[in-house]
């Protein structure tokens, strides 16, 4: 299972969820597959999914999901740190484990060599993390979301990237319309 199959399958899991999503190639894989007002498709900033994703779910009861590379996470280890710290029950961050940077060319992560995202996880304090397959995620998705539990869920897939088109529409757009589902 590949990144764009992942997604996919967990869709109908996001529908009454808060989505923050990866830059790049993950973001347009989301829009095309389904686009829907409670996404928020990040056009800049890698590695901070995670960090929006959280700073969300603090303001808001609703569940919020961060879907965030491997690289990204990579790139803000600190993130781990908070959300331990604050580990609040209605986020998941789901880390899509494909062992390279898919928006620049598939180069290798060190996590397709000896680095462990779940147990950086753990060795930060994160309590509930999960390694699993990407075909295994959408129903320990849906089992966390049932039992409002904070979750890192670190889904193994395979590389490689959907060719598509760059989101047609307007960063601002994009932003009233999320605030808009988070207010709703």
């Amino acid at each position: 299972m590949n990144r764009y199959q992942l997604i996919e399958s967990l869709v109908p899991i996001l529908e009454d969820t808060l989505v923050i999503c990866n830059i790049g190639i993950p973001s347009q894989e989301l829009f095309s597959i389904c686009d829907r007002d409670n996404h928020f498709y990040m056009l800049g900033s890698m590695g901070l999914c995670s960090s929006i994703g959280l700073g969300l779910s603090l303001t808001t009861k609703k569940s919020v999901i961060a879907l965030e590379g491997d690289g990204s996470v990579l790139m803000n280890l600190g993130s781990l740190a908070t959300i331990a710290n604050r580990s609040p029950e209605n986020f998941v961050l789901i880390i899509m484990d494909n062992g390279s940077y898919g928006s620049t060319g598939d180069q290798a992560t060190y996590t397709s060599e000896s680095t462990s995202l779940a147990m950086i996880a753990r060795g930060a304090g994160c309590d509930n993390v999960i390694e699993c397959s990407g075909i295994d995620t959408k129903e320990l998705l849906g089992d966390v979301l049932q039992q409002r539990v904070p979750s890192v869920i670190v889904s193994k897939i395979d590389p490689g990237s959907q060719p598509l088109p760059v989101i047609p529409l307007h960063p601002i757009i994009l932003r009233e319309r999320f605030r808009s589902s988070i207010k709703s």
